[in-house]
C-alpha cells in the first residue's frame, strides 16, 4: 500500500490504501519505513533532493488500522515504541526537506506522521483533532507535543475531552500547520513547493533543518541560537552552492544549485 516514485530530485511517497482511509497496520509501518530508507539512500546518492508524502483517496490517513485487533490483548508498546517512534524520528531526520499534503482525515498516526514533517500543507476541509476520548484511549503519535506548543494547555485538553475535530482552515489560523489550500488545489501547490526547494540550496536547507530541530529540543535563547547558525553558516562558506549563490547575485542572475 506505500508507493514510492523519484522524479526530478523529488521523491513522492504515497499512502495507497483508500478503501480504508491510508489506516495503517503494523506491516504498513514497516512498509513505510523500508521506503523512507530507500528515499534516504537515493538523498545520500544525490538523486533526491526533497521528499513529498501524500494519501491517495478522501484522507491523509485515519489513523492505526484496527481491523481485526482485540483491545484486550492488543500490544499497543510493539506498535508505538516498537514501529512508530522510530519511524517518526527517522522520517524528522531525514536528509533533504520534507513535505507532506494532508486532506480528509489527518488522525493519530496520521497526525504523526504530519508532525514529523518539515512542512505540511493541508487542505482546507482537512480534519484535524483527537478521536481516542472515543476509544478510551488518548493522543498519541506526538499529537500532545504538537497540540500543547502550537495552541497551549486549555485548546489542547478542549480537543481532547470533546473529541471535536477542526477544519485544515482552522488548525493554519491557530497555527498548527503553514498553509491551507482547497482540496483541489492542494497537490500540484504541494508538488510545486517541494520541486523548487529540490531545485534549491539544499545543504543549506538541511542546516537550517538542523537548527531549528535544535532550538526546538534543547529550548535555545537567542544567542545560543545565533552561536549555532554562526557555526553553520561558516561550515557553508566552503561549498559550491555558497560560491555559486554568491557569484549569481554578483553576476545579476538566477543560481544554479546542486546541493554541494
Amino acid at each position: 500500500m506505500i508507493e514510492l516514485s523519484i522524479s526530478d530530485g523529488v521523491a513522492e511517497i504515497v499512502l495507497n490504501a483508500p478503501e480504508k482511509l491510508n489506516s495503517l497496520n503494523e506491516a504498513a509501518l514497516g512498509e513505510l519505513s523500508a521506503v523512507y530508507d530507500e528515499a534516504a539512500g537515493a538523498a545520500g546518492a544525490g538523486t533526491v533532493r526533497a521528499l513529498l508524502l501524500r494519501g491517495e483517496g478522501r484522507a491523509f490517513c485515519a489513523g492505526r488500522d484496527i481491523a481485526g485487533v482485540d483491545g484486550a490483548t492488543d500490544d499497543v508498546s510493539g506498535y508505538l515504541d516498537g514501529l512508530l517512534a522510530p519511524l517518526l524520528k527517522k522520517m524528522g531526520g531525514f536528509p533533504a526537506p520534507t513535505f507532506a499534503a494532508a486532506q480528509g482525515a489527518c488522525l493519530g498516526v496520521g497526525l504523526g506522521l504530519l508532525v514529523a514533517t518539515d512542512v505540511v500543507y493541508v487542505a482546507e476541509n482537512a480534519k484535524i483533532g483527537s478521536p481516542f476520548a472515543n476509544l478510551g484511549a488518548t493522543l498519541d503519535s506526538g499529537g500532545h507535543w504538537l497540540f500543547t506548543e502550537r495552541l497551549g494547555m486549555h485548546r489542547t485538553l478542549d480537543l481532547i475531552y470533546t473529541a471535536e475535530l477542526i477544519s485544515g482552515g482552522e488548525a493554519v489560523a491557530s497555527g498548527l500547520f503553514s498553509r491551507a489550500r482547497p482540496a483541489e488545489e492542494l497537490l500540484d501547490f504541494t508538488r510545486a513547493a517541494a520541486a523548487k526547494a529540490a531545485n534549491g540550496p539544499t545543504r543549506a536547507f538541511n542546516a537550517s533543518k538542523t537548527l531549528v530541530a535544535q532550538i526546538r529540543d534543547r529550548r535555545l535563547g537567542l544567542w545560543d541560537a545565533v552561536v549555532l547558525e554562526n557555526q553553520a553558516q561558516a561550515a557553508l562558506s566552503g561549498t559550491a552552492d555558497y560560491a555559486e549563490g554568491f557569484a549569481a547575485f554578483t553576476a545579476k542572475r538566477k543560481p544554479s544549485f546542486t546541493g554541494r
